[in-house]
């Protein structure tokens, strides 16, 4: 990183050096915040090993007072689950006269964004357009969007080796937990006892392009992706205890009111499966 800044410091035009230097502030103050996160991570988990204060602070070569400070400084681990540095919230267009976001989609997409925030993480909401072309070969992604909206997904989903999200014989669509064959379809398309209650598919993924992951949320109708957040805000910090920011996959149920659609309670439905890798 110092390189950098030297690099910075030898440009003798001023117009060019300016940009540079803002941008490299950005990203120097980026890293500053997700290495503070890291130190706190580890911090906790070393205290929680059996390690002392006294232990910790010789590690890092600093009194136990400070030690005791840097506890508590910086952003909670978990802020690691949704990226480090610039999240983007991907949420479908729906076609119609115009095209336009749905509702639960917009507000899935705001919610998360707001839970980032808590994170000490900025974010953006995009768009997918109605083709379901979605380029998910970028860092600090979330996308909002199921089998049936676009194809990109749906092959990403289907490399899933934990859960699969598929079709059933009577037009249902169901995720189902590959190694026990439990199956899970959505309350509301129940044909005898129909109930406002919806199921999402949340997961880690791998990039087309091999270098890194993507976070999906997918619902087997969108108010079910809408239920995530709402999961997450209270799971978060244990979802990321059993899965850090490895690919895994789970199901996750939430109730709503039917005319507003607002969530009232969320649940996971399946344990956080972890995916094996090479």
């Amino acid at each position: 990183m110092i390189e950098e800044v030297r690099r910075v410091a030898a440009m003798q035009d001023h117009k060019l050096r300016v940009k540079a230097a803002v941008e490299l502030m950005t990203e120097l103050q980026a890293a500053v915040v997700e290495t503070s996160r890291m130190r706190k991570e580890s911090i906790a988990w070393l205290r929680d090993h059996g390690h002392s204060m006294a232990d910790v602070a010789k590690l890092m070569g600093v009194s136990r007072a400070r030690v005791a400070q840097l506890r508590d400084a910086g952003p909670p681990p978990e802020r690691a689950f949704f990226g480090t540095q610039q999240l983007q919230v991907l949420v479908p267009m729906r076609p119609g006269e115009r095209d336009y976001v749905a509702l639960e989609d917009s507000s899935t997409g705001q919610k998360l964004l707001a839970l980032a925030n808590q994170l000490q993480l900025q974010g953006d909401l995009g768009y997918i357009p109605t083709s379901g072309e979605i380029d998910l070969n970028r860092d600090d992604l979330i996308v909002v969007c199921g089998p049936k909206t676009s194809p990109v997904t749906a092959e990403a989903l289907g490399k899933d080796p934990k859960l699969a999200f598929e079709t059933l014989p009577d037009g249902r669509w169901a995720l189902i937990e590959r190694d026990s064959g439990t199956v899970h379809t959505s309350p509301s398309d129940s044909p005898d006892d129909p109930a406002p209650t919806d199921i999402a598919y949340l997961g880690r993924l791998p990039r087309p392009d091999g270098q890194g992951t993507f976070l999906l949320i997918a619902g087997v109708h969108a108010v079910g992706s809408l239920g995530v957040p709402h999961f997450l805000a209270e799971h978060i910090a244990s979802v990321y205890e059993k899965a850090g920011t490895a690919p895994f996959s789970m199901v996750v149920t939430a109730d709503y009111e039917p005319g507003t659609k607002t969530i009232t309670g969320s649940r996971a439905l399946s344990d956080v499966l972890l995916h094996e890798t090479a």
